[in-house]
């Protein structure tokens, strides 16, 4: 396992649409293994495959515990997701980004969707997650489409500068609490 690059907007791959994965082999596992450490090294509590350079449909998961969801504190591995069910019901969150370091900002997501995909090897899975897990969802779903989440800010009030710790100067708005886990 190694920790890759994630990369920023500046790369074209980020903003590309990722290909199917068709082939479940050696590179698929390193690269999920890979993406794995990179994510919790960041730390972050997702990662899409564009985000290390790897134009492939691969997106990882793992929202903190949470002891009252039972989602929660688990890792999620889907390969060539979808979304096939979204809540009409939209609640707006902070969202932050390990491609576009030092930004935040509040984003609207359904509060609940179902993803199809297949698992690491194949296998076809369907996953309905509410709350957290599927506002990280949702997120990660973007980046496989070239879609970042300072695309769905409609309004500039709603995106602020996150400064480095020890760093001053920058205003947080008071939604901005949870930013610290808002990486994705």
């Amino acid at each position: 396992m190694a920790i890759r690059e994630i990369i920023q907007p500046d790369n074209p791959i980020l903003r590309q649409k990722a290909r199917r994965v068709g082939n479940f082999g050696k590179a698929l596992q390193e690269l999920i293994d890979d993406m794995i450490e990179t994510m919790r090294a960041a730390p972050g509590v997702g990662l899409a495959a564009p985000q290390v350079a790897v134009p492939q449909r691969v997106i990882i998961a793992e929202p903190p515990e949470d002891d009252e969801d039972p989602l929660s504190g688990k890792l999620y591995i889907l390969v060539n997701p979808e979304i096939v069910r979204a809540s009409k019901e939209m609640e707006e969150g902070v969202e932050g980004c390990l491609s576009i370091p030092g930004w935040a900002g509040l984003v609207e997501r359904h509060i609940s969707v179902t993803v199809k995909g297949q698992d690491r090897y194949g296998k076809p899975l369907r996953l309905k997650a509410q709350g957290y897990l599927a506002r990280i969802l949702q997120h990660e779903i973007d980046h496989l489409d070239g879609i970042l989440f300072i695309d769905r800010i409609t309004d500039p009030e709603k995106l602020w500068r996150v400064p480095p710790p020890g760093e001053e100067g920058a205003e947080v708005p008071e939604q901005a609490e949870r930013v610290e886990e808002a990486r994705y």
